[in-house]
């Protein structure tokens, strides 16, 4: 019994058992070790100092919390055979593994047009091959192609375990003290009807508490102006990166961002071994270590926007229920030209003020039945979805689509 398991000491969820066999093994591939050096939330630490964890801490914390649900649901009478579980941990555990370096921010920009979530399944499918197809029935979970549905269900739905981790992760990490939701209780309330995750009517107020916060952190730490703001000027680096890399221009860096910038990929691409290789060798090292030296190029937009990101000297964003008019645009580059040629002595071309004034929007979706609904159970066996049942008027405002659109202006402070 000694040898069943090693112990990881987190700070968020205490002691967190790692079960021998496939689970330890992924956990000691490269592939998943990779995940120690991209950070769950980007530039949030300009904000955030203390939001510096890894991805990698994430997936042990979504793995523990897969642990304690099952053992929940073995206690009510439902059937898991530990290969399932072994199964469910290891697609718990493997669910972020596609991301790239600064996640979201970069994720159509290093590698445009192909998603993390089909990056992770051709790792999967990788790591697999190596484990010799012991990886079947954890790619079938994560995909939802097995018949037991509510065990992809808390991989990935409205209320599966990588919510509840990143929420109360996040939360810890940051300060943001809105983010703390009771995940024991709603883990605690979990069962199963007809093969669909439901949640006690006991625990309502418990997700009702869990849509909240979920809302309340994309405000004040996912969506913040200042984060946006940095992931903006990162976008705008590596767009003019890859314009120069078109035109032949030949920029320092790693062989693996070298590779990414100067080339196109399709999700077919991901198929090769040798392009799962070189995106595994990315991480949030690579791009700053990338920027730290194109800061010094002879590209002057280059240069400028890798000065600003390492300096913090962040863009000015505004954020709005309507998009900015062509006036309002127009108003913002002619400010941005003016402090340029007062700090430079020079006029920028037009064609390149595109890459310090940039327009967007932003989603915050709290509960969006589209994606699957979170059902009640009460003692008469009857499901309904929360949103119907709810007595709490913020619940059911949550479960609005909110949309708001950004204008951002780089700002050249003139000495």
């Amino acid at each position: 019994m000694i040898d069943r398991f090693k112990i990881i000491n987190d700070p968020v969820h205490g002691f967190i058992n790692i079960p021998s066999g496939i689970v330890q093994e992924i956990i000691e591939h490269p592939f998943f070790q990779r995940l120690r050096d991209i950070k769950q939330l980007g530039f949030t630490n300009l904000v955030y100092p203390g939001a510096t964890h890894s991805r990698l801490s994430h997936a042990l914390g979504a793995m523990h919390l897969m642990q304690e649900a099952i053992i929940v649901l073995r206690l009510k009478g439902i059937k898991i055979t530990e290969e399932e579980e072994e199964a469910a941990l290891a697609a718990i555990l493997m669910h972020d593994i596609g991301h790239g370096p600064y996640s979201h921010a970069l994720e159509n920009n290093i590698i445009s047009g192909v998603s993390h979530e089909e990056i992770s399944l051709a790792l999967m499918r990788e790591i697999n091959k190596g484990l010799e197809g012991r990886l079947n029935l954890a790619i079938a979970i994560f995909e939802g192609n097995y018949h037991k549905l509510f065990l992809h269900q808390l991989v990935s739905g409205q209320l599966d375990v990588d919510r509840l981790d990143y929420l109360k992760r996040d939360s810890f990490f940051s300060g943001v003290a809105e983010g703390m939701i009771g995940l024991e209780r709603i883990i605690k309330m979990m069962s199963v009807s007809e093969n669909n995750l439901v949640i006690e009517e006991k625990g309502i107020y418990s997700v009702e508490k869990f849509l909240i916060s979920r809302r309340l952190m994309y405000w004040q730490v996912y969506l913040h102006k200042t984060v946006i703001a940095a992931e903006q000027l990162l976008t705008s680096i590596f767009r003019r990166a890859r314009s120069l890399v078109k035109s032949g221009v030949t920029l320092p860096g790693s062989p693996a961002i070298c590779y990414f910038l100067s080339r196109e990929f399709t999700p077919e691409s991901f198929a090769t071994p040798h392009v799962l290789e070189m995106f595994t060798r990315l991480d949030d090292t690579d791009v700053m270590s990338a920027i730290k030296q194109w800061q010094y190029e002879g590209d002057a937009v280059l240069a400028l926007l890798c000065k600003m990101l390492t300096e913090r000297k962040l863009p000015k964003l505004i954020l709005t229920l309507e998009p900015a008019s062509a006036t309002e645009y127009s108003e913002a580059c002619n400010i941005f030209k003016k402090e340029y040629q007062q700090a430079s002595g020079q006029n920028i071309p037009d064609d390149l003020i595109k890459y310090f004034v940039t327009v967007g929007e932003v989603l915050n979706k709290g509960y969006d039945s589209a994606e699957g609904e979170i059902k009640i159970i009460n003692k008469d066996c009857e499901t309904n979805d929360v949103y119907k049942i709810s007595d709490m008027l913020s619940a059911k405002a949550f479960s609005q689509i909110t949309k708001k659109h950004f204008l951002c202006r780089a700002k050249i402070k003139l000495d």
